[in-house]
């Protein structure tokens, strides 16, 4: 159980300037300085660029659609990482929700779509010199959140850990007091709502369903047994 003091200390974000929820994915057993989350580099001023570029990153694994990507682009301000545009859920046109309409149905649609980039992502992090890379979506809580809690129990973390790294974007989103209104990329009202256990959980389950084992999952969608064995070569310390 992670007490009160242990998960504060945990939720200590990384100033990277005008980035929402960046910080270090290597909990538990993992390494640190390997692995980041975040949201979207949208807003990335000069100072986060080199903030970015001390840190070393050298990939950059976007989970947001095409239509974000529009309206939103991250910023470079210069910096050379390899960019890999990776949608963890279909394109909307605007006319109809691109996300179910609860986030209890929203995960478990996550895991039945989002084969494809988790696999792709595991698969980029398996590449040589993909390290110190940083995952993102657009606040770094849902699609980076799953991707994040498939990657962490491959190299062996318990849920117990995964959950505590999960349920962190709350307090750092401001989002522990309720769900927050915000503009999407179709310029409709939306709202950010807290993560919770059991959609994680849920969308961890359907996996399961589907395929038995996190690892078949990925097999299904091109990961190979190199790969995996290269992603816990690099982060389990």
């Amino acid at each position: 159980m992670t007490t009160d003091r242990e998960f504060d200390a945990a939720s200590t974000l990384l100033d990277v300037p005008d980035v929402q929820n960046f910080r270090d994915a290597g909990v538990g057993g993992l390494r640190t300085g390997l692995l980041y989350r975040s949201g979207s580099l949208s807003r990335l001023t000069p100072d986060g660029a080199q903030r970015l570029k001390a840190l070393g990153v050298r990939t950059v694994v976007d989970l947001r659609t095409a239509a974000e990507l529009a309206v939103w682009p991250d910023e470079r301000h210069g910096l050379t990482y390899r960019l890999h545009h990776l949608p963890l859920v279909p394109d909307g046109d605007g006319s109809k929700p691109t996300w179910p309409a609860t986030q209890a149905e929203a995960y478990p649609f996550m895991a039945e779509v989002g084969g494809p980039a988790v696999a792709g992502t595991v698969r980029r992090l398996a590449e040589p010199d993909a390290f110190p890379a940083v995952i993102h979506c657009a606040v770094g809580k849902d699609r980076t959140g799953l991707t994040i809690a498939v990657i962490q129990s491959l190299a062996g973390l318990s849920e117990a850990e995964i959950m505590a790294d999960y349920l962190r974007s709350n307090r750092n989103l401001g989002l522990d007091n309720g769900p927050i209104p915000y503009t999407d990329e179709h310029g409709r009202q939306q709202f950010a709502h807290p993560v919770r256990p059991d959609h994680l959980l849920a969308a961890l389950a359907r996996l399961h369903d589907l395929h038995g084992s996190i690892p078949a999952y990925l097999h299904a969608h091109g990961v190979t047994e190199a790969d995996l064995d290269a992603l816990r070569g690099a982060l389990v310390s």
